[in-house]
């Protein structure tokens, strides 16, 4: 109450002054009277109520001609209110204005006008009055301290929407944020604008001006009146002089806004997504269908029964050729196809036998041939594969994010190239986001106003302080660099703009708002009427730089600059985080960056350098990680800590992978045994043999990694984790189907075991071939993907899978052999040397799995209700997925790619929560643009002249679209910057030479020989070409301060490039603002794709209206679109890649299955539904779609090869009457070896990885791999034989009629005892084949 008691005395208290005489023609001061008590002190003027004076000095008439020309009286001469000596002064106090008002000349000539005319006008009397006066010791005159000056509301109002707009391009941000104090330009007004500016606290006013802006309720005085100039609308030039203000500058001149984009469309049936609906609709229709054909298919089947058994009870003789017969029970009817003849065979069925005998007939020859020469062809193995493996010296992994997921051919990474080359890598960041939970927010009350301002947790002094102390130490920070035995401090790495006049380190900190000072933290000003209360205090100073970050003065009663110890600005979006519209006071966490240099790493010159910044890196993370304050939560990155975090990753789940793999290894060589008695255990068990598959598997990947670096292609992590998985699937499968097949085949009696082995193999080699081949073959067309990490691991992948399949059907089948003989002779396993005589023979039965699968699981499968439930629930399944497949998220999570005990993960959370504006855009301009050119010109700059459609002008515009086109802020502009620059006009301009060297001269430098650049009459024409060129270096150079803000070195020292060393071409340049805060994948995507519509608006503006090539462009870059661009074409690649795998599938097994198109096409199928629900399963698991996912699905396509072709090749080969008994025989012989292989081997692998500390792993590789397998599994051992049963193909008749010649010697029945009279049995005699031959357990085969 005291306070505000004194307050109210101190503005009631009146001084009694004489009377003026207020008329024109009579001046209320005239001359310089003393100085005010400011430092450095200002003039102020004398009081004189006298006549105005004839003004015959040439110096101050040219000063009136140049800000006041409309005062010059002509051939009667000028009379003013003010000499030489105000002019000078008022040419030196107008010189900020000018730099930054003049970009808008209408605004700039309004300002003037209420200047020139309180200044010198020849009847100032009549509208501004003298209200206080002192008298003056050292001059003994009396001076005028406060006068009250009488504005129209036309004119004031109209001179504010004048200026109101006006920006001001480095600091992204308005004049007014300048012009306003702190009520900032968002919450200036006329009157608060004129108030700030008249108040003598603002640090630049000589005196106090109380602009009084005149309406009813505030009425002028008689006799004197308000002064009301004509004003001059932004919208319209100063006569010809001058063209309009520009768009940005000022609303009026902007064309008509185009409607904002109207809200994605999002097309919904009945509260239904439409996509959702159709599918549904879809399915309902694919039911009605099925149905429909059942029904249809049942009735002709069973009137083709009846009539056919009524025949064939009248006929024996007659035959079925029905392929799918059932009674009314739903049981099948066994009818026997009819003899086939020779003439009904096609050509397709001749051609595929064919193929498929040569084929079978090659791989037993070869079989026979490795079978017959085990320990050469395991040795010749040995030598080939080691030799392919020593490549793996040569071997260059890849970890590099850029590396792996942008081609070096795509539109990102050439443009990030061109713009590190150009401009250097963008800097290493190292980034602290502080809170102080236990904190709460505070209230300030303003002098004198009394307003209540709230203040963030974060924003108390005491949190500062502690702040700074965490700042002050990092920046001292001394970490240990062994190569150079010294220490390494920040301001050894850090960027430094301008260096090195100022070797101050870059900080982004609002802690820069008081220089990093505890002592301007601290400091207040007292009211200086009073001076019992706090005027000003941090908390004004912060208001006042969070809307004025570039201001050398805060004009508060502190006077402190807002400029940060580096000479730049501190922009409050990038320093405060959590806060609401633009009240940086509400604030509730503190950002702090510390940019560090950056090199590219081919850049051998700057190796030692990029090696100083890992270092002091990793002393950083470890002095944070140590830190401890119980009022502060810290969340913290540095550039580093991203890969640092993934190596962490990869060495913590080394263990979880080896488990995996080594129980995934210990089930292949146990599963492979037979377990028939405990007699044999030992003797029967294929430990070596499974260890022998397993090890072929490790040869194979190791074969194809040292290929590939042989051939320079870069590995991965994503081939090293993955590949063995893909081919440990694929050859556990073929591994499993050849021993198993082996284990349930008889010898023949004529045969040996070598030629055994090799007719076993030629059974089993082409089902073997057709899905090596067909992965192989996908894999590779898979290579066709520019995207590095897809093409590399179908590269791996597809020569891994490859070489698989031929050690198999050598070294594996020398292995098997081996292992054979030494189960023959009843030799235990591993310890092949001691054998068991008493271990009695094996008995040649079917494994257990087997005989499950073709007594119970086969019959079971093809009832014909669970068929029709089959079909049902499957078919659901797939248009659900397809339903889910639209609604699949893009992008992949950062956190996810952290261990989940990382600090990286509360960083990132930190950064989505608190963070208030997204990256650093820039819009670079290529090389070969030609500035000096006033129509080139005018298609980049954003001010008066300037096109509406300029680059500039089209960035303004997309700002003003933020929540659609990603842009936060207009860009900071240096040609604009560099305009202002070099206009001349006010005491000291900021493009000065030296008369004598004509080099350049700092607008701080004190010295008389130092001269403008321009005359003053060039003050509304741009440089000359010449003038352009010689000027622009000089702009780049000159260091922002006091006289001249607009110095380019610190916020452009980067931004423009030159071609030649004199500094004379302009090469490529950058114009930077920032994206909207970016917090999710689509968020970045969306950014991305903005952000090239607005460039490609501007590139073809440019070569529209220019003469460039139509190949020259602008371009957006920023750090995140190199890795994001993926995913604006991740859905096409995603189709792509796997279109070609499975019509690489379709190709292969239409080929190596006899030409048989519906089979082919079954398999493709099937696949593609496996896949189909495994992307459901990614919607479902909140999988998102990637290139990680990418390479899993293409991954899923080839392991699914390994869950259908076997199945569907067996059903193709199969001659049984109907397609129900052939689907059984199918799934009889292959299913047990493929549930038994691929599914149970990896089922045992995946579960382990769900214990991963690796989120990656958890969601890509545990959930995705799950998701394979489990739909592999169901689609291969349950769908597809029971689409085979409903619509397979028929008989291949070619097959039927050569099996129907063959007559067995004994009938293969399982149930007949064929070793009933082994001694019967006869030993070859003179080579012939038809004797029967006993083996050494007394089996064979009849």
């Amino acid at each position: 109450m005291l306070r505000r008691f004194v307050f109210l005395l101190a503005i009631c208290a009146v001084q009694v002054l004489a009377d003026y005489i207020h008329k024109d023609g009579t001046c209320i001061w005239y001359g310089q009277c003393g100085h005010d008590d400011s430092n450095p002190p200002k003039p102020q003027n004398c009081l004189y109520n006298g006549p105005a004076k004839q003004l015959i000095d040439p110096e101050g008439l040219k000063i009136l001609e140049d800000h006041c020309p409309w005062l010059l009286g002509g051939a009667n001469g000028t009379y003013t209110c003010c000499d030489t000596n105000q002019l000078k002064t008022f040419a030196n106090q107008t010189g900020q204005a000018n730099q930054l008002l003049s970009r808008c000349p209408s605004c700039y000539r309004n300002f003037l006008e209420n200047y020139c005319e309180m200044t010198c006008d020849p009847g100032n009397s009549q509208f501004v009055n003298a209200t206080k006066i002192a008298k003056d010791d050292d001059t003994n005159t009396t001076k005028i301290t406060e006068i009250k000056y009488y504005l129209t509301k036309q004119f004031a109002e109209g001179m504010y929407n004048s200026c109101k707009d006006v920006q001001f391009p480095s600091s992204n941000s308005k004049v007014m944020s300048l012009f306003c104090g702190a009520y900032g330009a968002d919450h200036c007004s006329a009157e608060r604008w004129l108030g700030f500016m008249g108040d003598k606290a603002n640090g630049q006013t000589p005196f106090q001006i109380d602009f009084t802006i005149v309406n009813k309720t505030n009425p002028v005085p008689a006799p004197m009146i308000a002064m009301n100039m004509s004003i001059y609308p932004c919208s319209e030039g100063i006569g010809n002089l001058t063209a309009p203000c520009s768009c940005q500058d000022c609303v009026a001149s902007c064309p008509p806004a185009p409607p904002p984009p109207p809200p994605a469309y999002h097309c919904y049936v009945y509260n239904i997504d439409c996509v959702t609906f159709y599918v549904m609709i879809s399915y309902l229709v694919f039911l009605l269908f099925f149905f429909v054909w059942l029904c249809i298919c049942y009735r002709n089947a069973l009137f083709s029964c009846k009539r056919k058994a009524l025949v064939t009870s009248e006929n024996p003789s007659v035959n079925s050729d029905n392929e799918d017969s059932v009674n009314s029970d739903g049981e099948e009817i066994q009818i026997h196809h009819p003899e086939i003849k020779e003439s009904d065979i096609g050509c397709r069925e001749r051609l595929g036998e064919t193929i498929h005998r040569y084929l079978s007939l090659f791989f037993q020859k070869w079989g026979t041939l490795c079978a017959g020469h085990p320990i050469i062809v395991i040795l010749i193995t040995i030598v080939v594969v080691t030799g392919f493996s020593v490549g793996i010296m040569f071997l260059e992994v890849t970890t590099d994010p850029v590396e792996l997921w942008s081609p070096p051919a795509s539109r990102s990474r050439l443009e990030k190239n061109y713009f590190d080359s150009s401009f250097g890598p963008f800097y290493r960041t190292e980034m602290l986001i502080i809170t102080a939970p236990t904190f709460n927010v505070t209230d300030y009350e303003t002098y004198p106003f009394q307003k209540i301002i709230p203040f963030g947790p974060v924003l108390g002094k005491d949190i500062l302080h502690q702040v700074l102390d965490l700042q002050t130490d990092i920046e001292d920070l001394k970490v240990w660099y062994d190569k150079e035995q010294r220490n390494i401090k920040l301001s050894d790495i850090c960027y430094a703009p301008l260096a090195p006049d100022n070797k101050n380190c870059t900080i982004e900190s609002v802690l820069n708002y008081w220089q990093n000072s505890h002592e301007n933290l601290d400091k207040e000003a007292m009211d200086p009427e009073t001076g019992l209360f706090v005027a000003a205090d941090y908390h004004d100073h912060l208001m006042a730089c969070v809307g004025a970050s570039s201001a050398i003065d805060d004009t508060t009663a502190l006077h402190m600059p807002c400029l940060a110890t580096y000479g730049g600005p501190v922009f409050p979006w990038t320093a405060l985080g959590d806060y609401d519209g633009e009240n940086y006071n509400n604030a509730t966490s503190l950002i702090i960056t510390f940019p560090v240099n950056n090199y590219k790493k081919d850049d051998k010159e700057n190796a030692a350098a990029l090696e100083r910044a890992t270092v002091w890196e990793k002393g950083f993370l470890e002095f944070i990680q140590n830190y401890s304050n119980p009022n502060l939560t810290i969340a913290y990155q540095a550039e580093r800590s991203v890969q640092d975090e993934i190596n962490r990753e990869s060495s913590s789940d080394i263990f979880t992978i080896a488990v995996s793999y080594l129980l995934m290894f210990g089930y292949v060589t146990i599963a492979l045994g037979q377990f028939g008695s405990c007699d044999r255990l030992l003797i029967d068990s294929h430990v070596t043999l499974g260890l022998a598959g397993v090890i072929i598997v490790l040869l194979s990947v190791s074969s194809s990694i040292g290929i590939m670096a042989y051939l320079k292609v870069p590995a991965t992590l994503i081939v090293i984790e993955v590949v063995p998985f893909l081919v440990l699937a694929v050859g556990v499968d073929n591994i499993f189907i050849l021993v198993q097949r082996y284990q349930r085949d008889r010898r023949l009696p004529y045969e040996n075991r070598a030629q055994h082995v090799g007719r076993v193999l030629g059974d089993v080699a082409p089902s073997m071939l057709l899905t090596s081949l067909s992965e192989s073959v996908a894999f590779f067309l898979g290579a066709l993907s520019n995207m590095p990490a897809v093409k590399a691991f179908s590269l791996y992948a597809a020569t891994a899978v490859f070489i698989d399949f031929l050690l198999q059907i050598s070294c594996f089948v020398a292995v098997l052999t081996l292992d054979s003989a030494r189960q023959e002779s009843n030799r235990y396993d591993v310890m092949c040397c001691i054998s068991d005589k008493k271990a009695g023979q094996q008995d040649k039965k079917p494994g257990i799995l087997y005989q499950l699968f073709e007594k119970f699981y086969a019959p079971a499968i093809m009832w014909l209700p669970f068929r029709i439930f089959t079909i049902i629930v499957f078919s659901l399944m797939a248009f659900t997925s397809g339903a889910m497949m639209a609604h699949i998220s893009v992008g992949l999570d950062q956190k996810l790619s952290m261990p989940q005990d990382s600090y990286m993960i509360n960083y990132f959370n930190n950064l989505s929560t608190y963070l208030n504006v997204g990256p650093p855009v820039y819009f670079v301009v290529r090389d070969g643009y030609d500035y000096t050119v006033e129509s080139e010109q005018n298609m980049i700059c954003g001010g008066a002249g300037c096109n509406v459609d300029s680059l500039s002008s089209q960035i303004y515009h997309a700002a003003q679209l933020a929540p659609y086109t990603r842009v936060a802020h207009p860009a900071s502009s240096w040609i604009d910057d560099f305009f202002d620059w070099a206009t001349p006009g006010g005491g000291i301009t900021c493009c000065r030479i030296y008369n004598n060297t004509q080099e350049f001269c700092p607008a701080t430098v004190q010295n008389d020989s130092c001269s403008a650049c321009r005359p003053s009459e060039e003050k509304y024409d741009r440089p000359t070409p010449e003038e352009f060129q010689e000027f622009l270096p000089f702009f780049l150079e000159d260091n922002p301060g006091i006289q001249c803000s607009k110095g380019g070195h610190a916020a452009y020292g980067s931004a423009v490039t030159f071609t030649n060393e004199n500094k004379t071409k302009v090469g490529a340049t950058y114009f930077m603002t920032y994206h909207t805060v970016l917090k999710n994948s689509s968020d970045y995507i969306a950014a991305l794709e903005q952000g090239r519509k607005v460039s490609h608006n501007i590139s073809s503006m440019i070569t529209r209206t220019s003469q460039l090539d139509e190949e020259f462009n602008v371009f957006t870059y920023s750090l995140f679109y190199v890795y994001y661009e993926q995913y604006t074409t991740i859905v096409m690649d995603s189709v792509m890649n796997l279109g070609i795998a499975l019509g690489a599938i379709f190709l292969i097994s239409f080929v190596l299955l006899a030409f048989d198109f519906f089979t082919s096409l079954f398999i493709v199928g099937t696949i593609a539904m496996i896949t189909l629900d495994l992307i459901g399963l990614m919607y479902l698991w909140g999988i998102m779609l990637n290139a990680i996912s990418l390479v899993n699905l293409i991954m899923s396509v080839g392991i699914s090869v390994e869950f259908c072709s076997h199945i569907a090749r067996a059903f193709a080969v199969s001659t049984k009457n109907t397609r129900v008994e052939r689907a059984k025989d199918a799934i009889t012989h292959m299913g047990s070896s493929v549930l038994s292989g691929i599914t149970f081997t990896k089922i045992t692998g995946i579960i382990v990885l769900a214990f991963s500390k690796s989120q990656l792993f958890q969601v890509f590789y545990f959930r995705m791999y799950l998701g394979i397998v489990f739909f592999g599994a169901l689609h291969g051992l349950v769908f597809l034989p029971v689409l085979l049963s409903f619509i397979g193909p028929g008989v291949n008749k070619a097959k039927a009629y050569e099996e129907q010649d063959r007559a067995p010697l004994i009938e293969d029945s399982e149930s007949s005892d064929i070793r009933s009279k082994p001694d019967t049995l006869q030993s070859p005699t003179d080579g012939d084949p038809n004797i029967p031959r006993r083996d050494i357990q007394g089996y064979y085969y009849a």
